[in-house]
This record gives structure tokens, C-alpha cells and sequence, in this order.
């Protein structure tokens, strides 16, 4: 009898101290959030990487709260030269473990985003994106020459539903 009381003391217990746990340590500090590409025009609230931009911010999310986040953008072959850094910085995440850069840009080309961050257990985190943007700056589909502002000449007749005599003669 003595054994049954004991062990139920002890999965009472074990069950008690699991129960006050706080939630915030139920996932060990370190590599637990994750970062995205995000189009400029896209809401912070997007959990989805977009790696096809023009201009763009980088999203964090997940991480720990007030985390230090060391980040570098590298060109990427085919079109740069791998490992040569195209921008770079550091974000200070919130409490929630969030955080955003500003909006930025970069030629077009071929990318990777390497993030290092303070609790980092293993590599750094990243992601490998494009960025395209219209070198034109004009809509495409549109004339790209000036409209002339004088008229080309004499105005045509008028149209008629009379065949013109500039048929082709058929073979037979």
C-alpha cells in the first residue's frame, strides 16, 4: 500500500510541475524563429517567403524577444560573385520576437540572405531569393516613342463598303 501512495505522490508532482511551467520556456531559447523575403507592398501579418521581388524588407518572426540579429545580403552566381556582400545590418527584435529592416533595394540579380543572431545554436538562418525590378520605368505594352503633335498630311477618304480594284489576279 506504501508503494502506491508514493508513486501517486510522485505523478502528482510530476503533473503539478508540469501545469506551473511557464509557458514562455516551452521552446528552448535559441534557433526557434524564422525569417522571411517579403515584397515591399506585403503586410507584416504574411508568414510566406516571397523570392521574387522588386523592393523588399526583411520579416522576422518567432524568435526569441529583444534579440540581437547580425545580417548580410550576398550576391549569388549566376548573377554576381558568390559570397561578395551586397548590403548588410542589425535589428534589434521586440518582445514578442519580432522585427522588420526597412524597405530596401538591389540590382537585379540573385541573392542570399545569411542571418546570425545572438542564442544561435547551429548555422545561420537564410534564405536565397531574386530581385527583378523594369530597368524603363514605363508600363509595359506602351509606345515608348513621342506622339507627334502635327498631323501626317491630307485625311484619308472616306471609308467605303466598295471593293477596291487592287485585287490580286488568282491562278487557276
Amino acid at each position: 500500500m506504501r508503494t502506491l501512495i508514493s508513486t501517486g505522490a510522485v505523478m502528482t508532482a510530476a503533473a503539478f510541475s508540469l501545469l506551473t511551467a511557464p509557458a514562455a520556456h516551452a521552446t528552448p531559447p535559441g534557433d526557434n524563429g524564422t525569417v522571411k523575403i517579403h515584397d515591399a507592398t506585403t503586410g507584416e501579418e504574411l508568414r510566406k517567403n516571397e523570392p521574387h521581388v522588386c523592393s523588399f524588407y526583411l520579416d522576422a518572426f518567432g524568435f526569441d524577444g529583444g534579440q540581437e540579429v547580425d545580417w548580410k545580403i550576398v550576391e549569388m552566381p549566376p548573377t554576381g560573385t558568390k559570397g561578395k556582400v551586397a548590403d548588410n545590418g542589425s535589428l534589434t527584435l521586440d518582445g514578442e520576437g519580432h522585427g522588420r529592416t526597412d524597405d530596401r533595394t538591389l540590382p537585379d540579380g540573385h541573392y542570399k540572405l545569411i542571418w546570425n543572431f545572438d542564442g544561435e545554436h547551429g548555422k545561420a538562418k537564410h534564405k536565397v531569393f531574386w530581385t527583378e525590378c523594369e530597368d524603363d520605368g514605363e508600363p509595359s505594352g506602351q509606345p515608348t516613342g513621342t506622339p507627334s503633335q502635327q498631323p501626317s498630311g491630307e485625311p484619308s477618304e472616306a471609308p467605303t463598303d466598295e471593293p477596291t480594284s487592287s485585287a490580286s489576279p488568282s491562278t487557276a
